[in-house]
């Protein structure tokens, strides 16, 4: 197993994880796969400033891991939104926590101080979304940092987003 840099030419085995997310659960809020093209351009773009990376054993991408701009303006520049997937049939192995500690230790190196995490919440019992996200991110040191209220709708449901935050550096 090793975790590494992601490459424009990982997007198809990336997107494949992806996909699943998108067609089966509200854990985005995606309505539609994106084309590869579309999608190796996202991951390029990422690459740009941030950090991308895979978790990969037996040359099969398990999962995935990556950083974005909170917000685009330069106050913000310490900050940034992290994202997690990993194969529907490779969860509860431990992959995200590993993704999830290089990502915050190459941020770390890179001069981040606060993570972020949009995490989809569903209001009652729900088929297509549990509460796993939001448990994963707090047994990695996020809190709560707020709740937008059923802002999200998808599959016929209203969602819940909640923003969950991480400080990992010094603000001396």
């Amino acid at each position: 197993m090793q975790v590494r840099s992601a490459q424009v030419t990982d997007a198809e085995q990336i997107l494949d994880i992806y996909s699943h997310y998108v067609k089966h659960t509200a854990i985005t809020f995606d309505y539609e796969v994106p084309d590869l093209e579309e999608f190796a351009s996202h991951i390029a773009g990422v690459l740009e400033r941030y950090p991308f990376l895979v978790l990969e054993e037996g040359g099969v991408i398990e999962g995935y891991a990556y950083a974005g701009p909170l917000k685009d303006r330069q106050a913000y520049e310490r900050s940034c939104e992290t994202s997690i997937y990993v194969r529907s049939n490779s969860r509860r192995k431990g992959y995200g926590r590993i993704l999830y500690q290089e990502l915050e230790r190459d941020l770390s190196a890179r001069g981040i101080l606060n993570l972020y995490a949009c995490i989809a919440s569903p209001i009652g019992r729900d088929d297509y979304l549990t509460r796993d996200s939001e448990l994963f991110h707090t047994r990695l040191g996020y809190t709560l940092a707020g709740t937008f209220h059923q802002c999200g709708y998808k599959f016929g449901n209203w969602y819940d987003v909640l923003w969950m935050e991480k400080l990992i550096g010094n603000h001396a």
